[in-house]
């Protein structure tokens, strides 16, 4: 496994140039880590009926008390690092949150998408993640780093988006929405609740899209807007979602308000897994 490549011409060595590949190298650590996405090696969606699952031990099934596992004799998870045997009920499962039990050197995890409990195996030997050469990406440039004003919502508005994998939907609280102003356009994106206390997430598609970016969607972190609603959007900084890379994802789509109508030629590009 190597480390990222940026497919443009290098940008001139300044500190935000610098800056930004500290980050980019650290996202591509978290990506390659050993249970990461790229490690999931199926996507299954238990039933009442107990089955097996390929890279799982054990009868998996879903039921009122979420999912259950039937372990045979002699195997064994480790759930919140106490060993488990026999029938295991892993409990009602958040919508969005998961458990990874362990296994040997792989993770099953367990979690709920859309409504509906999934059970994903995570192998680190899987060839997706043995054989990932990184990401590559736009070379890094302050032009596409822009200030904006985010506005909340009286609410938030629970807003519905669809998914990587057909039929499934998810529901997403947009707390606000962020307005500003590239490339001379007047631009807006619906914003989702961020993974920080207090920041934002965005969602969306662009000219790019499908051309030298990922089809369905990228995503953008933003940090919590200042007293004022300022914000920074630094599209240097957008990245792929798992379904970028395997079809064992089932990633959200952008609302529809969120397909910019310009090119932006910033941030990660398509994979070369999917190329």
């Amino acid at each position: 496994m190597t480390t990222h490549q940026v497919s443009a011409t290098a940008a001139p060595a300044t500190a935000f140039a610098a800056d930004w590949e500290a980050w980019h190298r650290r996202h591509e650590e978290v990506r390659a880590d050993a249970h990461g996405f790229l490690a999931v090696t199926g996507l299954h969606w238990p039933t009442a009926e107990p089955q097996p699952i390929p890279g799982a031990p054990g009868l998996w099934s879903t039921d009122d008390e979420g999912v259950v596992v039937e372990l045979g004799e002699g195997e064994e998870l480790l759930v919140d690092g106490a060993p488990v045997r026999g029938r295991h009920a892993f409990g009602p499962v958040p919508e969005r949150g998961g458990v990874q039990a362990v296994w040997g050197d792989a993770v099953i995890e367990v979690a709920r998408r859309g409504g509906q409990d999934i059970v994903r195996p995570r192998h680190p030997d899987h060839p997706l993640r043995a054989d990932y050469r990184g990401t590559p990406a736009y070379a890094p440039d302050p032009r596409w780093a822009v200030t904006g004003r985010y506005t909340p919502f009286d609410e938030p508005r629970p807003t519905t988006v669809g998914a990587a994998v057909e039929g499934l939907q998810h529901v997403y609280q947009a707390p606000g929405r962020i307005e500003f102003t590239l490339e001379g356009q007047e631009l807006s994106l619906t914003a989702f609740d961020g993974h920080a206390p207090g920041s934002l997430l965005v969602l969306f598609t662009d000219a790019t899209s499908g051309v030298t970016t990922y089809a369905a969607n990228r995503s953008l972190s933003i940090p919590a807007p200042a007293a004022d609603g300022t914000v920074v959007l630094d599209f240097n900084r957008a990245v792929n979602l798992p379904c970028a890379y395997t079809d064992f994802a089932t990633c959200p789509l952008p609302p529809a308000e969120n397909r910019l109508p310009l090119p932006i030629e910033a941030g990660e590009q398509i994979p070369y897994e999917r190329r």
